[in-house]
């Protein structure tokens, strides 16, 4: 985007932000507050030299263990301290940290393990039991090392590590020093696309160095600043929170979960100053009685999906706490977008203007060439150093979506004459549940392993909790029969939950183009006539 186009007041210039491997964000806040505690977890408190330790340990731990530049560790728990230091003990030594939901269930376990060929994973000990069942169904030969949280080894698998015991057998002296380029592969979460199984989104040290710093300029955090982390550290999200937090040299209290009463409790307890949502957790907010324990809050952020408005204004005018929004992609690191912090300026309806060294174009929708001016609809498209280096293992793919240093959201928006961006539109085909995506291929790919099934398309339906819900429209075989309930029964019982089913509809006919490619326009205007009509008339 040009100067021209944004107000002066408004426009982020470029910054040098420095070309450091990641971990080094965090060693740098341990020389400057070594005493500062750095992460609260339950009863546990941990400072920045302790946690500088812990992670010196693992790495030398992992390279004991004969991990090093390159290879991909699987990361299977809940929040917890392990993830943070694991991530940054990863950096260390060059290794890659693929994250994965611990809500996952056998089929998409197995699926990721393969895929990345990880060739270790720490896991939760209370998620252990799936991770069993599924190495007993399938050999992975490329997975070497499980590593267990806790300190002793379950009877179950003996030739499991458990972490404490790594922590504590190996130096807490900084690893020996391993050359990191920027464009070294660091993470490798999985994000779910819209023509099939979830893709290894491929950031390297740059993309989430970066972007960290690009973040903390954005929202000015602090070493002063606390915030509760409850939002999951496997989504992006939650490792961009972890990942600033411990850069800024601030403290994160860290929750397994979301629960209202405990984080408001927390919120009051050590005195949080920004609290980082998504659109349910402000509805629940909005409509609580008491928030005076938010009382130490300075900003509350909303993320991952479209802020509800007006719950998001009655939460406004009854604390008197600014809401801010920021955009952007697991692909992006995710921030490409941030709300100015002037609350004169904060739109409630608006995704915020781009960060420092990022670049904008609003484009025409069918060409993806023609640039539009202010206040026109097309694809969002982004460019700048936060942006992955590809689809791991998928060219076609990374080729559709990157193109010169460009990278093509599929989100639908303009901006205005201030310089901020409007999403007026959801990527073309992907299910936006609370702060998650869901493919509708992986759904329709499972429903078509029904012996009753001969054609499936899945779409988003509204939801007033949770946005979109996923609904099916089934074609069945001739002479077979199957109930709506069976079937989602068999498509639920082999996904996370927040992917499933909640709905099916028979059809004749599935409308498609010539090439075969599912017309979900036209199911998503059979969808509305259908909620349209009265009641007894569907």
């Amino acid at each position: 985007m040009s100067d021209k186009m944004v107000a002066p007041e408004l426009f982020r210039p470029p910054i040098a932000f420095p070309e450091i491997p990641y971990d080094h964000l965090l060693r740098r806040s341990a020389e400057r507050y070594p005493e500062h505690v750095a992460i609260i977890y339950h009863d546990l408190s941990l400072t920045y030299r302790e946690i500088e330790a812990m992670v010196n340990s693992i790495a030398n731990g992992l390279r004991e263990l004969g991990l090093g530049k390159g290879d991909i560790i699987c990361l299977f728990t809940v929040n917890r301290p392990e993830y943070t230091i694991t991530l940054n003990a990863a950096a260390s030594i060059g290794a890659v940290i693929s994250p994965m939901n611990p809500a996952y269930k056998e089929r998409e376990i197995s699926y990721q393990l393969e895929n990345c060929e990880a060739k270790a994973i720490v896991v939760y000990r209370e998620l252990l039991p799936i991770l069993q069942h599924v190495l007993s169904q399938k050999t992975f030969p490329h997975l070497q090392h499980i590593i267990v949280t806790g300190n002793n080894v379950p009877e179950s698998m003996p030739q499991a590590i458990p972490f404490g015991q790594l922590l504590r057998a190996s130096s807490p002296q900084r690893p020996p020093a391993v050359e990191i380029h920027g464009n070294d592969l660091l993470a490798l979460p999985y994000s779910s696309g819209t023509t099939g199984l979830p893709k290894g989104t491929m950031l390297s040290h740059r993309n989430l160095t970066t972007n960290h710093l690009q973040f903390l300029t954005a929202t000015r955090i602090t070493s002063t600043d606390r915030t509760i982390i409850f939002l999951p550290m496997y989504h992006i999200y939650g490792v961009m929170l972890t990942g600033i937090f411990l850069a800024a040299g601030g403290t994160q209290i860290l929750l397994e979960r979301f629960d209202m009463e405990r984080t408001l409790q927390l919120c009051e307890q050590y005195g949080v100053t920004w609290f980082f949502a998504v659109p349910p957790i402000i509805l629940g907010l909005a409509n609580t009685t008491d928030l005076s324990r938010m009382r130490s809050v300075k900003y509350l952020m909303n993320a991952a999906a479209p802020i509800p408005v007006d719950p998001a204004r009655k939460f406004q005018e009854r604390t008197g706490i600014p809401i801010v929004q920021g955009y952007g992609l697991t692909e992006s690191s995710p921030d490409t977008h941030f709300s100015p912090l002037d609350p004169a300026r904060i739109r409630l309806d608006s995704a915020g203007m781009i960060v420092h060294n990022t670049e904008q174009k609003i484009v025409d929708i069918e060409t993806g060439e023609r640039e539009l001016p202010p206040g026109e609809d097309g694809e969002i498209v982004v460019r700048g150093p936060q942006v992955m280096l590809g689809y791991w293992k998928d060219p076609e793919e990374t080729a559709r979506v990157l193109r010169d240093g460009w990278l093509y959201t599929g989100d639908i928006g303009h901006v205005d004459a201030d310089g901020q961006t409007y999403i007026v539109d959801r990527k073309k085909e992907m299910i936006k549940y609370k702060a998650f995506s869901i493919a509708p291929a992986e759904l329709e790919s499972l429903l078509l392993e029904h012996p009753a099934v001969q054609d499936a398309a899945v779409i988003g339906i509204p939801d007033d909790e949770a946005g979109q819900v996923p609904k099916s429209f089934v074609v069945l075989r001739a002479g077979q029969q199957a109930s709506p309930a069976e079937l989602i029964s068999f498509v639920n019982s082999k996904l996370a939950g927040y992917k499933k089913l909640h709905a099916i509809e028979f059809i004749e006919a599935i409308p498609k183009v010539a090439s075969g490619k599912i017309l979900r326009r036209e199911l998503q205007a059979r969808e509305q006539a259908r909620r349209a009509a009265p009641q007894g008339h569907a």
